[in-house]
């Protein structure tokens, strides 16, 4: 039985990677260094963060890296903002009486800052901030405050906090709203993988708050489950481009928009409805092109068995306004042949495939 939850603060209970990125990158200027991309630093960013400044930064005292950082950091930190879904999952463990704790290198006056825009400090039993290395605070933690491991659930975006669970044997969950890419932490091997904080709970519920096993799959899970249906589509635009999204949960590849079709829902309405949820897009012109069987792909952040009813459309508006939601990194509009040039996830390659046969054909 999960009784007790150990969260991480950045990346898994609020945003804080531009501003972390710009403080980053301020420091590393002032050492001398070239500032990095948002990708760039997400693959090379670590904890202990003695590590990362020891690979980049090796002949500045630490002291006067961290007065760069905390000076710069202060100037950007009212940018850090909650996680979807964050809020949620506090009030949900404080109902089902979680005892909840923080493990965090956040600085602790960065951390109080923080806590008077969202509130959050007041749903922890104990707040543990500034520990750089949280592999030798865990034991503390359990001892100090009588949590039996496993009854304990360790949340974390990073490699290190679920080294840091292993550590402390306790359950470890990472979620996908932080630092590390999916492929970074499956080389950590947590128990769980979710996408945020909303999954957790529902893997929480469906087990009764029982242990978790490795692939997030609730005990007794039915033999019966049957596959799940989803759309998706590429979208053109009036210059004939398609839109293309990379996204977290396809590991960090790129893709279209698309998602699950609900009960009671054709498929055409549900396409209307998830890509207007993922992209505020309204669309027009629906063509269906292929259906696709995904099943175990080991590009997708958990295991699944999805059919996909893929089509083509196009954009009601002229000048279309992309808006992604939480799941969208980034985005592009790219004829077909560029974007067959990106790293794109099988389904999506096989579908533009498919597009360009069909139009080849009808020449």
């Amino acid at each position: 039985m999960i009784r007790n939850i150990i969260f991480d603060w950045s990346g898994t209970l609020v945003d804080d990677l531009p501003a972390v990125l710009k403080a980053s990158n301020f420091v590393l200027t002032q050492a001398g260094k070239s500032a990095m991309s948002l990708d760039e630093f997400r693959a090379e960013f670590q904890l202990p963060f003695s590590k990362f400044y020891d690979r980049h930064t090796p002949n500045v005292p630490m002291a006067q890296l961290e007065q760069w950082f905390h000076a710069e950091f202060r100037q950007s930190q009212g940018a850090v903002t909650e996680l979807p879904h964050a809020r949620e999952f506090l009030e949900f463990c404080r109902a089902s009486q979680f005892r909840t704790f923080l493990l965090s290198s956040v600085h602790g006056d960065h951390f109080k800052a923080q806590c008077l825009n969202n509130g959050f400090d007041h749903y922890f039993d104990k707040p543990y901030t500034d520990v750089w290395d949280k592999r030798e605070k865990i034991h503390e933690i359990l001892r100090e405050n009588h949590l039996q491991p496993d009854e304990t659930l360790f949340v974390g975006d990073m490699e290190h906090d679920i080294a840091t669970a292993k550590h402390g044997g306790v359950h470890s969950c990472a979620v996908l709203t932080g630092y590390n890419t999916l492929e970074q932490l499956r080389t950590a091997q947590p128990d769980l993988i979710v996408e945020h904080l909303a999954e957790l709970r529902t893997v929480l519920e469906q087990n009764n708050f029982l242990h978790l096993n490795p692939l997030g799959k609730p005990a007794g899970r039915n033999p019966l489950q049957t596959p799940v249906p989803t759309v998706g589509a590429l979208i053109f635009n009036a210059q004939n481009e398609a839109l293309m999204i990379r996204t977290h949960k396809w590991s960090n590849k790129w893709g279209i928009p698309g998602g699950k079709i609900k009960w009671g829902e054709t498929s055409e309405a549900a396409l209307r409805r998830e890509i207007l949820e993922e992209t505020a897009l309204k669309i027009t012109g629906i063509e269906f092109i292929i259906a696709q069987d995904c099943i175990h792909s080991t590009e997708f952040y958990k295991d699944a068995h999805f059919v996909l009813l893929n089509y083509i459309c196009r954009c009601t508006a002229k000048n279309p306004k992309v808006v992604l939601n939480e799941e969208g990194r980034e985005y592009r509009w790219l004829t077909l042949g560029a974007a067959k040039k990106l790293k794109l996830n099988r389904p999506t390659k096989i579908l533009i495939e498919a597009v360009m046969k069909k139009r080849k054909s009808r020449k």
